[in-house]
């Protein structure tokens, strides 16, 4: 009896010996596995990608080789912990620890290619439309991705664990269509948010005229609001939202030259080619008026009491149109003086007939 228990207890040692050398072969093949990944990432990948017209490729490269050799070692750990002979609950235990780590280190394989992507492309877009698009759509693109990586990694893992996934996606529809209902304003305040950021009618910096006749620069451009400073120092914060929906003025696109108008009334006695002429000498000796485009001045209307005509100018940059409207008016009042034009006041004629 005693021999047959010790044979028996041979052959069970000897039973987990081989499936223990087993596993260990296992192991064994998914590190060389993992090391051969690691030498050609290193070391032949970069040849074939610094071929190409893009630096995307070794970026990505870089970013992704130690979590994708990390990735193969724990894919051999997970099969040679499976070709245990172990108690169903040791094993489910054991090999879940290790397969969740692996959809961790597969996820950040995931993050770290898609944020290379990102900030490449946010870069290009940045470099031919201005600079801030990166700062103000890689933070909420990020955020997007992470929380789609994070969920989608999370089903995976359930539904490894023989979880009902239909009934987690079958609530987090009812729970986010009860938050859209519940924080509509402020979502389609995100959405126009996002839309401006990729449309980008205008920039951080540029000056813009609203709907309302309210202009100013554009400080910052966030996800719920715009922020424009005004002439007069204010802060003046809209929706996004209303903005998209709006009519926008961008005087500094597509360039910051910018075109001015002086308006003034002469009394019908005067020679209009005289004062066409003095118009635009003297837009011409004014320093911040440029010479090409060249100023031009027209007749624009006959008023109750004077001859209505407008100076059109341009002047290098739109924050020099009042500087340059205010040298122009004030030059006109001398000008005109020296050269006998009236600036008329208002004035009506009354005729009385006498009845016979």
């Amino acid at each position: 009896m005693d021999v047959y228990r010790l044979q028996e207890g041979d052959n069970f040692l000897m039973f987990w010996m081989k499936e223990l050398l087993l596993a260990i072969v296992i192991f064994t093949v998914f590190w060389l596995l993992s090391r051969l990944l690691r030498y050609a990432m290193i070391t032949l990948l970069p040849k074939l990608t610094s071929r190409t017209s893009t630096d995307l490729d070794d970026r990505i490269l870089v970013r992704i080789t130690p979590p994708a050799a990390l990735l193969v070692i724990f894919a051999g750990l997970y099969y040679a912990v499976r070709s245990l002979p172990l108690p169903d609950k040791v094993q489910v235990a054991t090999s879940g620890v290790v397969f969740v780590i692996s959809i961790i280190i597969f996820t950040n394989i995931a993050y770290r290619s898609l944020h290379e992507l990102l900030s490449w492309y946010g870069a290009r877009v940045a470099e031919r439309t201005g600079n801030g698009l990166d700062r103000q759509i890689l933070p909420l693109a990020e955020k997007i991705v992470t929380i789609f990586l994070v969920g989608t990694a999370l089903i995976v893992t359930l539904k490894h664990f023989g979880y009902d996934i239909l009934s987690l996606v079958a609530a987090l529809g009812i729970g986010s269509l009860a938050i859209g209902l519940a924080a509509k304003d402020t979502l389609a305040n995100m959405i126009s948010g996002f839309t401006l950021m990729v449309d980008r009618p205008f920039r951080i910096g540029d000056r813009i005229q609203l709907a309302g006749g309210q202009w100013g620069d554009v400080a910052d451009i966030g996800l719920r609001s715009t922020k424009i400073k005004t002439v007069d120092n204010t802060l003046l914060i809209i929706p996004n939202s209303d903005l998209c929906n709006s009519a926008v003025v961008n005087m500094a696109f597509p360039d910051i030259k910018s075109k001015g108008r002086v308006n003034v009334g002469v009394s019908y006695a005067s020679d209009v080619e005289l004062v066409k002429n003095l118009l635009v000498r003297i837009a011409g000796e004014i320093p911040e008026v440029l010479k090409d485009p060249a100023p031009e001045a027209f007749l624009v209307s006959f008023g109750d009491s004077a001859l209505n005509l407008s100076l059109f100018y341009w002047v290098e940059d739109y924050t020099r149109v009042f500087p340059a409207s205010d040298r122009i008016s004030t030059m006109i009042i001398t000008r005109f003086r020296e050269n006998g034009i009236e600036i008329p006041y208002p004035t009506r004629t009354v005729l009385l007939e006498k009845e016979g």
